[in-house]
């Protein structure tokens, strides 16, 4: 397998089953771990589930770890532009050499473990086990896991995590995890562990009541939003916010964070509370966390594909909202931010998400939305489809068809700048998935040279 190119493990990767198609089921990878002499122990980990916020939280608590002194993995999903954004070390994507190391170390056990199961590993499974085994040989000093989907049988579930993040919890993937926040709850509070911290972000009652359930069980404290920990205070600043958090260890004030909205706050304060809970802050000890090593993190965060301007004049924004509750969130903080006089939306979304409610959050925002698709056609709503609800929720003479993204941003940019009611007030928002926003990223930021894969 040392031959192997990184365009040949792409492909070998790409043709396992995709990780929207689901088994559930946690036979393959633990088999696979245990082949791999389970690396996933060899570390901490700080494992995060949630509807929204779960890459931006990651995000957070990799840098703050970082400015800690000590060395991270972090392991996310989906990606934005390469696969390679799943799998980094100390903030980094590894290496494409790197990767195919990876790949190839593991390979022989792929073999096994595909002949000994009724179903082969899938793509999101052979990344996880690629992930614990890249940590452990590094070696970090803690590991940032995010789950795929759900809790209790995503892959990642084979590790343990010292601390437990479960972000808010709302409808997604419901013909998966269920139709409504309290069902999802459950299958979410799986990654909650015996003898560990669950660190758990603003919820409803009904579903705080699960989590609890879940970690009055197996015997894990808790920290909650809005009562062990919380955000303090916000003000809108230049390129982003000045945060107060009060933490498990005291109160942290004039914290920068260089991120738009009040659910970037939330996430901050979340992941505030999660190092605290790893690196041992309480009231009663000084630990090792203190304003200034917040202050020096935040400052250096950063949440590609998330409320992130790619262009000025007209400003372009590029996010990765898919559900009505991540939507709205994105909708609250383009009105804060910003001051858009038009803001026209470029809209591709996925067949499987709720569209509808979609449409609603941006529509008292956008006063034109031109529907595209992106390039995953096997699960994209096709764009005439997507205009057809959207001239429900706008009416037809508010909603442009543009089947391919490239032109839809260029009818975007130029509605913008011709109806704009000042000098560079139009706006442009990229939205609807994922890998709308990936791909929108890939045609509109530059990038140095050797980091085009």
């Amino acid at each position: 397998m040392s031959d192997l190119s990184y365009a040949d493990v792409s492909a070998l990767l790409q043709a396992r089953w995709p990780e929207h198609k689901i088994e559930p089921s946690l036979d393959r990878v633990r088999r696979l771990v245990e082949l791999l002499g389970d690396p996933q122990k060899a570390y901490p980990v700080v494992h995060l589930t949630g509807t929204n916020g779960k890459t931006s939280t990651a995000r957070m608590i990799d840098t703050l770890l970082r400015e800690a002194g000590l060395r991270t993995g972090r392991f996310t999903s989906p990606h934005l532009e390469s696969v390679r954004e799943r799998i980094t070390l100390d903030g980094e994507p590894i290496s494409e050499e790197r990767f195919v190391e990876a790949y190839a170390e593991i390979a022989p056990y792929l073999d096994v473990v595909d002949a000994e199961q009724e179903h082969p590993l899938t793509f999101f499974e052979v990344m996880t086990g690629m992930a614990y085994a890249v940590f452990a040989d590094a070696p970090v000093d803690v590991a940032v896991i995010e789950v795929g989907l759900g809790g209790s049988w995503d892959s990642t579930n084979v590790a343990d995590g010292t601390v437990s993040v479960i972000t808010p919890i709302a409808v997604d993937h419901a013909h998966i995890l269920g139709a409504d926040p309290v069902t999802i709850a459950g299958e979410k509070a799986g990654i909650i562990k015996t003898g560990g911290t669950t660190v758990m972000s603003q919820q409803s009652l009904e579903v705080f009541e699960v989590l609890l359930r879940r970690a009055a069980e197996v015997g894990s404290q808790v920290a909650r939003e809005g009562i062990e920990f919380g955000v303090v205070s916000r003000t809108l600043a230049v390129g982003g916010q000045v945060i107060s958090v009060k933490g498990l260890g005291g109160e942290y004030d004039e914290l920068y964070l260089p991120l738009h909205g009040e659910y970037q706050a939330h996430n901050a304060a979340t992941a505030v509370a999660a190092v605290e809970a790893l690196l041992g802050a309480s009231p009663e000890s000084d630990g090792r966390v203190t304003t200034e090593l917040l202050q020096a993190g935040f400052a250096n965060v950063t949440s590609p594909g998330r409320m992130e301007v790619v262009r000025q004049s007209p400003t372009v924004i590029v996010d990765a909202a898919h559900n009505p509750h991540g939507a709205e969130a994105t909708a609250a903080t383009v009105s804060e931010a910003f001051q858009f006089e038009p803001l026209i939306g470029v809209l591709g979304c996925m067949k499987d998400k709720d569209v509808y409610g979609v449409l609603e959050a941006y529509e008292p925002i956008m006063e034109t939305v031109v529907c595209t698709r992106n390039s995953f056609v096997e699960r994209s709503m096709p764009a005439e489809e997507l205009g057809e609800l959207a001239a429900e929720v706008f009416g037809e003479e508010r909603v442009l068809v543009r089947p391919h993204l490239i032109d839809a941003i260029d009818d975007a940019i130029r509605l913008a700048e011709e109806n704009a009611v000042a000098l560079g007030s139009g706006g442009v928002l990229i939205t609807g998935s994922v890998i709308t926003a990936g791909e929108a990223r890939s045609l509109l930021v530059r990038k140095p040279k050797g980091e085009q894969s």
